[in-house]
């Protein structure tokens, strides 16, 4: 199974900054999640939200930020010593993290910037492990359209069924559905597809045990090190 860290170990560490990498490698991950978007002046850059308000000490869109004003941002953690982090590029969390044996889950989060991130992919030579994902169908649609051998995922609210004949239309490989709604059945019925199953929305160790239990083929958690013990502890 691939314990993703979400964000990195997002439940300790200001989320996807290069700290909650590392840290959630340090704490077993076998493989990091992130999210991709582009900046006012065209660099792609690690961030989830459409705007910074939320973990940061600024306000306003990621996209009206060029990256030397976001390089000035402060990604506020959890620590109670007030520790904060920066936002990084792409191409920095590929130089740090291309040469470690883990996967990578890259979510789109902004329309065009498909190409420009398949390029880096193969530039630092991680596109065999790597899914592209994203919850806009048409972002991993236009990434088989620029290479037809990048596998992708789709990120989907519900138990992911509905879906299966849409993704399998476009070559897609992993269906990546919300852990809360997932089913033995459902499970089931991804795999009879021929596709991967990679849980997302995973709140709390109960559902972190549930999808042990549906053998999933991964899950994207923000507490990686209480995945891995359950992993190499099972109870």
């Amino acid at each position: 199974m691939i314990n993703y860290a979400h964000r990195g170990a997002s439940e300790y560490a200001p989320e996807n900054t290069l700290s909650s990498f590392y840290l959630g490698l340090l704490q077993g991950a076998n493989g990091i999640e992130t999210d991709v978007q582009r900046t006012k002046d065209g660099v792609l850059v690690l961030f989830h939200d459409n705007t910074l308000d939320r973990v940061t000490d600024s306000t306003g869109r990621v996209q009206d930020y060029t990256l030397a004003e976001l390089k000035k941002v402060k990604v506020i953690g959890n620590s109670p010593r007030g520790f904060y982090d920066r936002i990084p590029t792409f191409r920095e969390f590929l130089e740090a993290f291309s040469e470690y044996d883990i996967q990578f889950a890259i979510e789109l989060k902004a329309a065009g910037v498909e190409q420009d991130v398949v390029e880096m992919i193969h530039e630092f030579g991680v596109e065999n492990k790597t899914t592209v994902t994203s919850f806009q169908f048409e972002y991993i649609k236009k990434v088989k359209e620029i290479d037809a051998n990048m596998r992708i995922g789709y990120l989907v609210k519900g138990d992911g069924c509905d879906h299966i004949e849409e993704l399998k239309a476009i070559g897609g490989e992993e269906m990546a559905p919300k852990a809360g709604d997932m089913s033995e059945e459902s499970v089931a019925a991804l795999r009879d597809a021929g596709l991967g199953v990679r849980a997302w929305g995973l709140a709390n160790q109960e559902l972190m045990r549930k999808m042990c239990e549906l053998k999933v083929d991964g899950m994207t958690v923000n507490f990686p090190d209480k995945l891995y013990e359950r992993l190499v502890r099972p109870v």
